[in-house]
């Protein structure tokens, strides 16, 4: 256990017994416990394996290269429909943690076996988003605009893309994309400050 971890263990008020259990069911899997994100997170070498997480209505494991485990129970869930390679492990309670401890330590198990074996999730390339037409018609707009949004990592280009694309009406789209323009030529990704 790494002490530099415990506060957030100590912090949780709803999950106390979950993440508890939780922790000390990967910690047995050989793991490094780290502090990565604001979150436990668990290495293999250095690599991320699992994290451990919580949310109003559940506690999860999230396996880095989910996508790329067998999943035999079919028990992993992708987040969202953007999420490309992270799978969770959900939990409500302390029984369905210690009902499922064996097959929780297998997928472990087989997520250090990726690792080992240097299996890589094939991400979608930037080059393959479909950006918004308001995006795109001021990317066609100013060159200098294009530039700086291809310079930007593949993480923060797709970040942008999935906010600019998320409202329904053009109208929220293109004010999204004119918020954004000054940051975007400044090299920042969505988040940044």
């Amino acid at each position: 256990m790494n002490p530099k971890v415990d506060f957030y263990f100590k912090k949780a008020k709803n999950w106390f017994e979950e993440l508890e259990l939780l922790r000390n069911l990967v910690l047995d899997c050989g793991l490094e416990e780290e502090l990565k994100w604001g979150v436990p997170c668990y290495t293999f070498q250095k690599s991320n394996i699992v994290l451990i997480h919580v949310f109003k209505e559940y506690c999860a494991v999230l396996f880095f290269k989910g996508v790329l485990l067998n999943d035999e129970h079919n028990i992993l869930i992708q987040q969202t429909e953007n999420v490309q390679a992270a799978r969770q492990m959900r939990f409500t309670s302390v029984k369905e943690i210690a009902d499922r401890e064996d097959i929780l330590k297998a997928y472990i198990f087989e997520a250090i076996e990726v690792e080992k074996a240097g299996l890589k999730v094939e991400l979608k390339k930037t080059s393959e988003l479909v950006f918004p037409e308001e995006f795109q018609a001021k990317l066609n707009e100013f060159p200098a605009l294009k530039k700086a949004f291809d310079a930007l990592t593949p993480g923060r280009q797709r970040a942008y893309n999935l906010y600019f694309s998320a409202p329904k009406q053009s109208k929220t789209r293109e004010a999204r994309v004119e918020k954004y323009l000054e940051q975007i030529l400044d090299g920042k990704g969505l988040n940044d400050v």
